[in-house]
């Protein structure tokens, strides 16, 4: 094998920066400092540039600016539209609350939070593939159901759920419906208009913008209440001094990703089928997790049988390779992923899965690189294993 690089294949846990996002950026530290809210130039300035990014996150996902209402993450939107609204209606009598299990922890713990306050919270189950049953969640709808949240494509194993349907149920039955896009965003078309949807939450570190900043788009007409209590910022629905620069930093990756979006995707879904085609060619005993049909273009979840995927993760890295065991915001835990569990995975299995995500700096040298890694790492594993497929696991 070449000598050691470094391969970064976890673009599902963040991105880095963009050049053109930072140059944006970077007045907005110095000379453009001025609070938005401030009546002078300065301020005016700056509330300009607040507004040039609203219409520039509102146009990625064909939504109108006074829809876009900024948030410090992904998480925080997550927690806001679930929350807010599930409180909102049980002021008129609606105390339940229908989930899935494959769900971002951002959204699962939410509504563990909703339970400990009283709220029925339903977690609908998932097929092989990850996909919700239309069927058992219209069966699930209850006349005291406040709220539907269903991810649009997970993080994890990188399914995409048939959210315009979703949205379709929601409304005929007058139930609210949130969805998780933090992972789409920027990786698949969306159009909140053709989609249906009344609440979506995004994040910019997931499209080669800045960390510590995310949206919630909130339909005109669906009534959210305030997340955050003091000033009028975010049209009295989040108060606190603007994040401007970080909030600068998401609108200019926002309109790179809409101007680039068709070639981001073809582009990375020929690296991804490319990765794919030659590890099942190299590599005895894997599965790839997930569809193949319906997926982010950049995902691929590999189970490696006979081995453990911190241990994997492990030799990859100290061959320059970055990859995941998992989501980001759990891959610490040796618990094992409820994403997979959910799918069907035997937990002996689950143990050995990995996630690669490629990006927009990905190259198929990277991809040959990685290859060629991963193939001496399975098998130095392999050999070393005190299981194998003639031990029965």
């Amino acid at each position: 094998m070449e000598d050691k690089r470094m391969v970064y294949l976890d673009y599902s846990a963040t991105t880095p920066v963009k050049e053109e996002v930072l140059r944006e950026m970077l007045p907005y530290f110095t000379e453009k400092f001025g609070n938005p809210s401030s009546l002078y130039t300065v301020g005016q300035e700056s509330k300009n540039a607040l507004s040039q990014a609203r219409e520039r996150v509102a146009a990625l996902i064909g939504a109108e600016p006074r829809e876009i209402f900024f948030t410090s993450s992904g998480t925080e939107a997550d927690n806001w539209a679930v929350i807010e609204m599930a409180m909102a209606r049980r002021a008129k009598g609606a105390r339940h609350v229908i989930t899935s299990k494959i769900e971002h922890h951002a959204l699962l713990h939410s509504c563990e939070y909703l339970e400990k306050e009283g709220f029925d919270v339903t977690y609908l189950g998932v097929d092989p593939d990850g996909f919700v049953d239309l069927g058992e969640l219209e069966a699930a709808i209850r006349d005291d159901t406040a709220l539907i949240s269903i991810m649009f494509a997970n993080n994890e194993i990188g399914t995409i759920e048939p959210i315009a349907r979703i949205a379709e149920i929601a409304k005929g039955r007058g139930v609210a419906f949130h969805t998780d896009a933090v992972q789409a965003l920027g990786n698949v078309h969306i159009d909140v208009r053709e989609l249906g949807v009344d609440m979506l939450s995004m994040s910019a570190h997931k499209i080669y913008g800045p960390k510590g900043i995310g949206a919630l788009y909130v339909r005109r007409g669906v009534v959210l209440p305030p997340h955050m209590h003091g000033g009028a910022q975010e049209n009295n629905k989040r108060a606190g001094t603007e994040n401007l620069t970080g909030i600068v930093g998401f609108g200019k990756a926002a309109e790179l990703a809409r101007e680039g979006l068709v070639a981001h995707i073809e582009k990375i879904t020929g690296l991804r089928n490319y990765f794919l085609e030659h590890a099942r060619e190299r590599i005895p005993d894997i599965r790839i997790n997930g569809s193949l049909e319906s997926r982010l273009p950049g995902n691929m979840n590999i189970t490696f049988k006979y081995i453990e995927g911190e241990a994997l993760l492990l030799l990859l890295d100290m061959a320059g390779v970055a990859v995941s065991t998992g989501s980001a915001c759990s891959s610490a835990s040796l618990t094992p992923s409820h994403v997979l569990d959910a799918i069907g995975v035997p937990v002996e299995e689950i143990h050995g899965s990995v996630r690669f995500t490629v990006g927009d700096f990905t190259t198929r040298e990277d991809i040959d690189y990685t290859l060629d890694a991963l193939e001496g790492a399975v098998a130095k594993l392999r050999s070393i294993s005190s299981v194998s497929k003639e031990s029965g696991w």
